[in-house]
């Protein structure tokens, strides 16, 4: 008898849910998208109800539509977005809605841990500068601004853990997780009671730390009822989405790299050790896999601003229902009708400010050098080559490092022929493109959870998942004319720096 895997993949649009079976083979998935509200500028929440709405909505809907037999599925895992706070009381129901991975607003806690220790050892203890990014500073917010949300805090929770927590009544996070939540010990694989007692939070609101193949529990009745799924099914944590997408790129083993063009985009390799950047411009993520760590240099927002120049340029399009294949096929004809360079616009990608490799919360996108001769094709493309060149800054400094000569591509700008043969150009690499390119977070879930309940002996079964569908090498022309292009892109940003700061809104 088949048995089958449901990974969830909490994302900021919206929940996949994913179902394999046990040979690593995809037999469906099923998405549903929920809100984020982004307000004041540098703030951005969701209601941690539209998750588990989400949850139950796709887990009823693919066992229904593939009819499967709930008592075959042998364990639900998880992959989620990272560097949240939610409050939740100790039923598990939220207090406030959570405070997610694009908000900004906590530039005075961060003062207020600086008091105590420097950037530089904070980003030596976590492998993450002390920034609003993360979930500790966001809880002292919560904290200075809510004391009366944060007194009734039983948990703060990311994503995922709130929905394990909602199947099981059991309260964890994984290394990976609790990594982005900003007071984790990243060589020891713990909380950091350093930097817990400078930032004043009480450590028994932080879940336990668990690894990510841990068995947090079974499903409950209650949530057997909501989702359809079988009470007592096995549920593994899994791991925050940046490090299970890791898996299911084929990143595990020192190395082995890759390129999630998602709402935010970046690029992660592997080591055993951490990597530490003089300038703290990357980060280190504790890997899902034992004895690994996952470098990575991660930007506010990739897709998001071809979503929004897409959304702006082509209006009339969309509203006239071309929102279809040819839609696409047009804008990608007039990316490629602008030459290297975008006839001159540069585009700065930092709509939310950016972290790597700024690491400037009050950074703005910005359009420069525009000609009255400029096309609709040159904006677009100076958006993409923007994103990228962004990128291709993380990727000179994990290259100080590590031989990166290719790069796996993944998320849904890698649909894009156009815009994965420009990565080829600006990172002066092979890009690599698998089958699967919006399931590499479920495949690595999937997989961490068959590793949990004893279905997989290893990662190394996400080689049955992984198939090469095709490869994009660098155009050496191409490559020349982008060297100047980048150098402008980083001239730009410096000379506009100060300028940002000093605009309010």
């Amino acid at each position: 008898m088949t048995k089958y895997i449901l990974a969830h993949d909490l994302g900021t649009s919206g929940n996949k849910a994913t179902l394999f079976s046990e040979n690593g083979k995809l037999i469906g998935s099923c998405v549903s998208s929920y809100n984020t509200d982004y307000f004041n500028s540098l703030w951005a929440e969701q209601d941690a109800e539209d998750w588990w709405e989400a949850v139950c909505f796709t887990s009823k809907k693919l066992i229904g539509t593939l009819d499967i037999n709930p008592l075959d599925i042998a364990v639900v895992s998880f992959s989620g977005q990272m560097m949240g706070c939610l409050c939740v009381d100790r039923n598990g129901n939220p207090l406030r809605k959570a405070i997610i991975w694009a908000d900004q607003r906590a530039q005075k806690q961060v003062a207020q841990i600086e008091e105590y220790i420097t950037q530089k050892d904070y980003y030596q203890i976590v492998g993450h500068r002390n920034t609003a990014s993360y979930g500790i500073q966001k809880l002292m917010w919560v904290r200075d601004h809510q004391p009366e949300i944060y007194e009734q805090t039983y948990k703060t929770l990311n994503a995922k853990d709130f929905i394990v927590a909602r199947l099981t009544g059991n309260f964890y996070t994984d290394y990976s997780d609790g990594n982005s939540n900003g007071c984790f010990d990243l060589v020891n694989l713990k909380w950091s009671d350093e930097i817990i007692e400078y930032a004043g939070i009480d450590i028994e609101k932080l879940p336990d730390l668990m690894p990510s193949t841990f068995v947090a529990g079974a499903v409950t009745k209650n949530a057997a009822e909501a989702t359809g799924l079988a009470e007592g099914t096995p549920v593994v944590i899994g791991g925050g989405d940046g490090v299970t997408a890791s898996v299911g790129a084929g990143s595990i083993s020192p190395g082995k790299t890759y390129c999630c063009i998602g709402t935010s985009a970046w690029i992660t390799t592997a080591s055993e050790k951490p990597i530490f950047d003089e300038e703290m411009r990357t980060v280190t993520w504790a890997h899902v896999v034992p004895g690994l760590y996952a470098p990575n240099g991660t930007m506010q927002t990739a897709g998001g601003a071809y979503n929004w120049i897409k959304n702006h340029l082509y209006h009339t399009e969309i509203m006239e229902g071309e929102h279809s294949g040819k839609f696409y096929e047009n804008m990608n004809t007039q990316i490629e009708q602008s030459p290297v360079g975008s006839n001159g616009i540069i585009f700065l990608p930092y709509l939310l400010g950016e972290r790597a490799p700024r690491w400037d919360a009050q950074a703005k996108g910005a359009f420069i050098g525009l000609k009255s001769e400029n096309e609709r094709g040159d904006l677009l493309r100076s958006v993409v080559e923007g994103v990228t060149m962004n990128l291709s800054i993380i990727l000179d400094i994990l290259r100080k490092q590590v031989d990166i000569n290719e790069l796996i591509v993944i998320g849904g700008g890698a649909k894009s022929a156009v815009w994965r043969q420009i990565m080829a150009d600006i990172y002066n690499a092979k890009v690599i493109v698998p089958n699967v390119l919006e399931e590499a977070g479920s495949m690595g879930a999937a997989v961490i959870g068959g590793i949990g309940v004893g279905l997989y002996k290893d990662f190394d079964v996400i080689n049955q998942f992984i198939e090469i569908n095709s490869v994009h090498t660098p155009n050496p022309v191409a490559v020349l004319a982008y060297q100047p292009v980048k150098e402008i892109f980083d001239d730009c940003y410096y000379a506009l720096k100060d300028v940002f700061s000093k605009m309010e809104c």
